[in-house]
C-alpha cells in the first residue's frame, strides 16, 4: 500500500519537549458497540476540516456515504487505493489508513481500530499513523483497551477515555447449525467452509448472505444489504465482519477457532474472538455468541474474558521506518529495515511490498532502470501495488516489474498496453470463484488507474476499471444470491419461526395448488402434499413444514368433500388395484377375508389423523364393493336369487369364494333340476367345471385377475388380448409353457391362477373355459355311442391350427384317432379325424362305480369307408 511519509518521526525527547505546544491527542477505547466511530464522525464534522482513516475500504465507503448525507457530495472526499473521489472543495476525507493524505493540513485527524498496530501484516502502517498523523486542532484514536499501556508509553500526555459496551454479550454454548436463531452470523475461516455452511443454511433455512474478504466492496455491500433488508435471516462470513460493520446481528456462531494468517495456521486470540463476537447486539440490544458445526467449545477463561471485556494488554506494536532514503534501491531497502526507535515497537515482518522490492533489486534490468532518487521512489511506489490476487509472489513480482519497466521506458502506461490486460477481466461467464479472481485482478488495475501520473488518459481508465469492477461485483452478487438464497423458502422459514398459534395466510385452490404467505409451495394430490417440482430437493422439508401448517385447516374440509363425492369421481385401476379420487391415488387393495372381499389400505398421507384415515377407508370400501357388484353383477345376482335355497346357496357361496369358477360339485347336490335353475341365473354346469360365462369377459376377467393377485399377495398374471378364445403360453410374457412336473414339486402358480380365472390347459394352448366346456359337451353328444368324424369348424372355434388340433383335443381329454394315409394306389378324399366317446370318471359321485368300457373296434379306413360315413349322414 502507499506509505508516503510527509514528516520524520519525532524523537521521544523532542516529543516530550514540544508536547505542550501540540494540540491534544485523545484516545477513546473500549469493546465493540460503544459508539466510538459515531462519536469520531460527530467530532470531525464539528471541525472545519478533517481526515479519518478506516481499516477497510468497505468501512471508508460506508462512512463516506454517511458524511455525504450530512454535508453534501461537494464537501466530502473518499480516498482508497482503488477509488478516489476528491471534489475541488472537499473538506472532510474518509480514507483507508494506508491512503490517508499525510501532507494535507486539517483540523481533525482520527484513526479507527488503532489496536491493529499489533497486526503482523499491516501493523506498521497503523503505528506510523499513531506516531505521525496529527490534526491541527484535535487528534483522536479509536480502538480496544488492550493498546492503552503502549499509548501512554509512546504518546506522552495522551488523554485516554474508556467507554463501556452499550449492551451485554452473553455466551450460549454450542448450537447445531439447523437450530441457530434468526439474525445469526456464522463465522468460518476459509472460503470452502463458508460455501459449505451457506449451502446447508440454504437447505435448512432458505438462504443466507455471504461476506468474505475476497469480495469486492460493492459485492460485500450488496450482500450486507441482502441481510440488513431481511431478505435473509442468516449471514455466513469470515472474520471480515469483525472490523466495524454495523449490522443487525443478534447472535454470532463460530464454526472454527483457527485461521491462516498468511504464513501459518494459528488459534484465534481471545481479543480477536471478542472483536468478532462483538458484532452481536447493537445499541442497547444484548447479543449472544457461541459455537456451531465442528467447532470445539470455547474455554471458560476465553468466555469470561469476552463477556467481561478483560484482555491481556498488548506487549508490542509493529513498526517500520517511514522516513525513507531514496538515493538508491539499496539505500531504500536499508532504511526500510532500520531497527525500531522506541521500546514496545517491534520490527515488522517483511510485507508484500518489501518482498517485491527485494526481488526486483536482484533483477539486472530493474537495477539499470532504477538509478537516482526519482526512479527509486517510483520503484517503491510500484512495489506497493496490492497483491489482491494472491496467486503467488512470483506472479505479482513479474507484474510489478512489467509496470515499472513500462513506466520508465515510456513515461506512462499506454492505453494499448493496458487494453489487453483488461480484456480477459471483462468476461462475465464462469462460477463464483472465477468471478472473484477476475474481481481481484481488476482491483489491481483500478489501483494503478488511480495514479494519474502513471496512465495515459487516467480518467478514461478510472472509469473503465470502475465499470468492470461494478459489473463483475453485481454479477457475483447475483450468483451468490442464486446459489445461497431462496427468497420463497426464506420468507416461509421466517414465518414458521413464529408461534404455532399464529395462523399462516394459506390457500388451496380447487385444482389442489397450495400457497403459503403468497408463495406457491406445491400441490395437493389426494391427501398428500407434493412439493413444488421447481424447488430444489433440499428445500422440500421446509416446504413440507409450511404446507403442514396450511393443511391443518384444509384437511378437514377436504375429507368432508371426499366423503360426499359421487362414485363417478372415484376409480379403481383393475390393472394395479390403485384407488384414486379425481385421478389422485389415495389407496390400494389389500388381501381380505375372501377373493371378492378385499381390504382397503389408505395411502400414507402425512396430514391425515387416524379418525380421518378410517372414514376415508370406509368410503373406499363401499366404493370397491359397489364396483365389484357392478362388474361381476351376474354372479352376485345369481347369489341373491338362490338366497332361499339352502343347497344352491351353498353352491353359490363356494363359487363366490373361488371367484366365479370352481370344479363341478357332487351330483348329489347338482341335480338336473338344480342345474337347470342355475342355468337360468347365468351359471353353467359344464362337463368338468361350474362357472359364470359373463365373468369370462375381458373386464370381469381382468378384475378377477387383480382380486386373485391381491388375495395371494402376488402380481397379476399376464392375460391375452381381449376377446381371445385361446393363446400359446410362450406368447404371453411371464407365463412359461407348462411342463410335466417333477416329483415333489409344486405346480406353476400362474397355471393355477389361469385355471381359476377360466382358462383350460389343452396341449400347446390355453383355451377359454366356456369354449372348452362347449366343445367337450358337443363331442360327448356326437361320439356318445361310437366314433364320429370330427365336425368342421372345431379348429377355428378353439383357435387352433390343423397341425395342433389333435394335441389340443387330447389336452381336453377328447380321444381322437388320426386317419391312416391313403396309399399310392388308392383314390378319393382323405379320411377324417375320428372322435371317440369321452371316458367319464364318475368316481366323484357318491355310490357310483366306474363301468368298464368295451374295447373300441378299429375304425374303418380308406376312401370307401369315408364314403360310407357320408352316406350315413344323409
Amino acid at each position: 500500500m502507499m506509505d508516503t511519509p510527509r514528516r520524520r518521526p519525532v524523537s521521544r525527547a523532542r516529543l516530550s519537549a514540544a508536547v505542550e505546544d501540540l494540540p491534544p491527542v485523545r484516545a477513546i477505547l473500549g469493546p465493540t458497540n460503544t459508539g466510538k466511530t459515531h462519536l469520531a464522525l460527530e467530532r470531525m464534522l464539528a471541525h472545519s476540516s478533517g481526515i479519518m482513516g478506516f481499516p477497510l475500504r468497505l468501512l471508508a465507503r460506508e462512512n463516506y456515504e454517511r458524511m455525504v448525507k450530512l454535508k453534501g457530495v461537494r464537501a466530502v472526499a473518499l480516498i482508497t487505493g482503488e477509488e478516489k473521489i476528491i471534489p475541488p472543495g472537499a473538506r472532510w476525507f474518509a480514507c483507508t489508513v494506508e491512503a490517508m493524505p499525510m501532507d494535507r493540513p486539517v483540523d481533525f485527524v482520527a484513526v479507527d481500530e488503532i489496536q491493529l498496530c499489533a497486526d503482523p501484516e499491516r501493523g506498521h502502517i497503523f503505528t506510523d499513523r499513531l506516531l505521525n498523523a496529527r490534526g491541527q486542532a484535535e487528534t483522536l484514536f479509536l480502538g480496544a483497551e488492550t493498546i492503552a499501556p503502549l499509548l501512554r508509553s509512546l504518546i506522552p500526555g495522551v488523554e485516554i477515555e474508556t467507554r463501556p459496551r452499550l449492551s451485554n454479550l452473553v455466551h450460549t454454548g454450542f448450537t447445531r447449525l439447523s437450530r441457530l436463531p434468526p439474525r445469526t452470523a456464522i463465522v468460518a475461516f476459509s472460503a470452502g467452509d463458508v460455501y459449505a455452511i451457506a449451502e446447508l443454511i440454504r437447505r435448512r433455512r432458505g438462504g443466507c448472505a455471504v461476506v468474505m474478504g475476497q469480495l469486492s466492496p460493492r459485492t460485500r455491500n450488496a450482500q450486507v444489504a441482502l441481510y440488513q433488508n431481511r431478505e435473509v435471516d442468516y449471514l455466513v462470513a469470515t472474520d471480515a465482519i469483525g472490523m466495524g460493520l454495523n449490522m443487525d446481528i443478534h447472535h454470532v456462531a463460530f464454526a472454527g477457532l483457527s485461521k491462516f494468517d498468511g504464513s501459518r495456521r494459528r488459534l484465534l486470540a481471545a481479543a480477536e474472538i471478542a472483536q468478532i463476537a462483538g458484532r452481536a447486539g447493537r445499541g442497547a440490544q444484548d447479543g449472544t455468541f457461541g459455537t456451531t458445526g465442528d467447532c470445539p467449545p470455547l474455554s471458560e477463561s476465553v468466555v469470561e474474558a469476552v463477556e467481561t471485556h478483560q484482555f491481556e494488554a498488548l506487549h508490542h506494536l509493529y513498526w517500520r521506518n517511514s522516513a525513507l532514503n531514496y538515493a538508491s534501491p539499496t539505500a531504500l531497502h536499508a532504511s526500510l529495515c532500520q531497527k525500531p526507535p522506541y521500546p514496545g515497537l517491534w520490527g515488522a515482518d517483511p510485507a508484500s511490498d518489501l518482498l517485491v522490492l527485494t526481488a526486483l533489486m536482484r533483477d539486472p534490468t530493474i537495477q539499470r532502470l532504477s538509478k537516482g532518487a526519482e526512479r527509486t521512489r517510483l520503484l517503491w511506489e510500484v512495489c506497493q501495488i496490492p497483491d489482491f490476487r494472491k496467486l503467488g509472489e512470483d506472479s505479482h513480482i513479474r507484474q510489478c516489474a512489467q509496470i515499472f519497466t513500462t513506466l520508465v521506458e515510456q513515461g506512462r502506461l499506454p492505453s494499448a498496453w493496458l487494453e489487453p490486460r483488461l480484456l480477459n477481466l471483462e468476461r462475465t461467464e464462469g462460477d463464483i470463484d472465477a468471478l472473484m479472481q477476475r474481481l481481484m485482478g481488476i482491483r489491481i488495475w483500478a489501483y494503478v488507474a488511480n495514479r494519474a501520473d502513471w496512465v495515459e488518459s487516467p480518467e478514461l481508465w478510472r472509469t473503465r476499471t470502475r465499470t468492470i469492477e461494478d459489473t463483475l461485483s453485481d454479477i457475483l452478487h447475483d450468483r451468490l444470491a442464486a446459489r445461497f438464497v431462496d427468497k420463497r423458502a426464506t420468507s416461509l422459514a421466517r414465518r414458521l419461526e413464529e408461534a404455532d398459534s399464529k395462523p399462516l395466510l394459506s390457500a388451496i385452490t380447487r385444482s389442489g395448488e397450495v400457497s403459503v404467505e403468497g408463495h406457491p409451495v406445491g400441490h395437493m394430490t389426494g391427501f398428500a402434499f407434493i412439493p413444488d417440482a421447481e424447488a430444489a430437493q433440499s428445500d422440500q422439508p421446509l416446504l413440507l413444514r409450511a404446507a403442514r401448517r396450511a393443511a391443518r385447516s384444509e384437511i378437514p374440509r377436504r375429507v368432508t368433500q371426499f366423503l360426499q363425492t359421487p362414485d363417478s369421481d372415484l376409480t379403481l385401476d383393475i390393472q394395479t388395484g390403485t384407488l384414486s379420487w379425481l385421478d389422485a391415488p389415495i389407496g390400494r387393495l389389500q388381501a381380505g377375508e375372501d377373493v371378492l372381499r378385499p381390504a382397503v389400505y389408505v395411502t400414507t398421507a402425512e396430514f391425515l389423523d387416524a379418525a380421518h384415515r378410517e372414514r376415508i377407508r370406509m368410503r373406499l370400501v363401499a366404493f370397491v364393493e359397489q364396483t365389484l357388484r357392478t362388474v361381476l353383477a351376474p354372479l352376485f345376482r345369481a347369489a341373491d336369487a338362490v338366497a332361499d335355497k339352502p343347497v344352491l346357496r351353498g353352491i353359490l357361496h363356494g363359487l363366490l369364494e373361488h371367484g366365479g369358477v370352481m370344479p363341478l360339485p357332487s351330483a348329489d347336490y347338482l341335480t338336473p333340476q338344480n342345474s337347470s335353475f342355475l342355468r337360468k341365473q347365468g351359471i353353467i354346469a359344464g362337463p368338468t367345471m361350474l362357472f359364470c360365462p359373463a365373468l369370462l369377459k375381458p373386464q370381469a376377467m381382468t378384475l378377477r385377475n387383480l382380486l386373485l393377485a391381491v388375495k395371494n399377495s402376488v402380481k397379476p398374471v399376464p392375460l391375452p388380448r381381449a376377446g381371445a378364445v385361446s393363446f400359446k403360453a410362450e406368447d404371453i410374457v411371464g407365463i412359461t409353457p407348462q411342463k410335466t412336473p417333477k416329483p415333489n414339486t409344486s405346480p406353476d402358480t400362474n397355471a393355477i391362477v389361469l385355471t381359476r380365472l377360466g382358462w383350460v390347459k389343452a396341449g400347446p394352448l390355453w383355451v377359454r373355459l366356456d369354449i372348452a366346456e362347449d366343445v367337450r359337451k358337443t363331442v360327448a353328444k356326437l361320439a356318445q355311442a361310437h366314433p364320429y368324424p370330427l365336425p368342421a369348424g372345431i379348429a377355428s372355434r378353439l383357435g387352433a391350427s390343423s397341425a395342433t388340433l389333435a394335441a389340443v383335443l387330447t389336452g381336453l381329454n377328447i380321444r381322437v384317432q388320426q386317419p391312416h394315409p391313403i396309399g399310392k394306389n388308392q383314390f378319393g378324399p382323405p379320411a377324417p379325424m375320428m372322435l371317440h366317446p369321452i371316458r367319464r370318471d364318475f368316481s366323484n359321485q357318491k355310490g357310483s362305480r366306474r363301468k368298464k368300457q368295451p374295447h373300441p373296434m378299429p375304425p374303418p379306413s380308406g376312401p370307401f369307408a369315408a364314403l360310407a360315413v357320408l352316406q350315413k349322414r344323409r
